[in-house]
């Protein structure tokens, strides 16, 4: 692994890329500091409100499969800008909603723009970054902690002078990611041999790729448990839900980029996602057994065990199999995406009908059944310990280059 000054050193074209994906990441968390606001300004349950995150996360699942079959025949560079396009205009619209299903409607859309610009902004950013796969990952991770945690500041700014404004604010950011990659990047060439529709679920034949993606997928549904239904039981202002959601995404951000990479040298990528789904899980119970202050922190808390499996499970998705990047991370995205379709109206539905502890004990036990699928199938991930045996060498040898 390069050193912290090997990773900052990098093209405009990459800043630029990481920028747009930062603004692009804002959008998961944006509506978070604003979903009462939103369900109190359109009449809408909790349940229904949640409807935004499980739109928009299942057209992102959907359309991973097609970003390799786009970007292969138009072109990175055109793919990234037609993903930005289709996130400005739904951006905007979603602004313009006048009911909770027109609103769950544009989230769809700009689903379908986010999908197209977070795939090939990967492929993107490890084609054109210094310092190989690995520092890449980490700057695409660090752009993904970074705008998850600015996402609810930005939200809770603009949403306390009126819910619509932050679907304004991004589609406004996003124009301006639009203009750096068009003056910055320069444009990728078309790859070799066009992807077909077929190859991401074919590429998820390989054990490996399937574990991980499956695993991924019940990690993901506690991820999005913790970000869509925690705000309906904060009780707080915009501001104070877009506060502690700052202070998680914070830690999300740092575990992504500090914490993740010397525990894979340490311990293994494999018993680093069990470490951080076991903690994760703890975090949950936590929350769902807490009071009002015990939910606040072990909110913000749960932040690092999501930062550590983002940027290992990206990892793994990359360097486990023999399948192209790209290829291998639109079928692992399509499938982990899926956790994130399904848990916030689930979770939410719980919570309203059931209890609020419910959501998080799902949760707690989706986190235990992704611990298990990665014990099950262990024999398909040897090939990450010859990853963390490489970090191991280059980190070895770079004192002397």
């Amino acid at each position: 692994m390069q050193s912290g000054g090997g990773i900052l050193r990098q093209p405009t074209s990459v800043w630029a890329t990481a920028f747009a994906a930062v603004v692009a990441f804002m959008g998961i968390g944006l509506v978070d500091p604003i979903l009462p606001s939103i369900a109190q300004g359109l009449k809408a349950t909790p349940s229904e409100v949640s409807l935004l995150f499980t739109s928009y996360f299942l057209v992102t699942a959907v359309a991973m499969l097609i970003t390799g079959w786009v970007s292969s025949r138009i072109g990175g560079k055109r793919t990234l800008l037609a993903g930005l396009a289709l996130v400005i205009v739904f951006a905007a619209l979603a602004g313009t909603s006048t009911s909770v299903g027109e609103l769950v409607g544009f989230r769809a859309g700009w689903g379908l723009g986010n999908a197209l610009f977070v795939a090939t902004a990967l492929a993107v950013i490890v084609g054109a970054a210094s310092g190989g796969a690995e520092a890449a990952i980490i700057l695409y991770e660090a752009a993904l902690g970074l705008g998850i945690s600015a996402g609810p500041l930005v939200g809770a700014l603009l949403g306390d002078w009126n819910w619509r404004a932050p679907f304004f604010g991004t589609a406004t950011l996003m124009a301006v990611g639009f203009v750096l990659i068009v003056t910055l990047l320069k444009a990728t060439p078309k790859p070799a041999a066009r992807t077909s529709l077929a190859a991401p679920i074919k590429a998820l034949a390989h054990g490996g790729l399937s574990t991980t993606a499956f695993t991924a997928l019940f990690y993901n549904f506690a991820f999005f448990t913790v970000l869509a239904f925690t705000p309906f039981i904060l009780h707080m202002s915009p501001y104070g839900i877009g506060a502690v959601f700052f202070g998680w995404g914070v830690c999300v951000a740092l575990a992504s980029v500090f914490g993740a990479p010397p525990l894979q040298r340490k311990i293994g990528s494999v018993n680093v996602l069990h470490l951080a789904l076991a903690l994760l899980a703890v975090f949950q119970i936590g929350i769902a057994l807490s009071g009002h202050v015990g939910i606040i922190l072990f909110t913000v808390l749960s932040g690092i065990p999501i930062g550590l499996n983002n940027t290992v499970f990206t990892e793994s998705a990359m360097e486990v199999s023999d399948a192209p990047r790209p290829v291998a991370s639109a079928g692992y995205n399509f499938v982990r995406w899926m956790g994130g379709a399904l848990a916030p109206f689930i979770a939410t539905k719980l919570g309203e009908e059931i209890g609020v502890a419910v959501p998080y004990a799902l949760g707690a036990a989706c986190c235990l059944v992704g611990m298990a699928i990665l014990y099950v199938r262990r024999h398909h991930l040897r090939a990450l310990s010859r990853v963390d045996t490489d970090h191991t060498l280059q980190d070895a040898v770079a004192p002397a280059g």
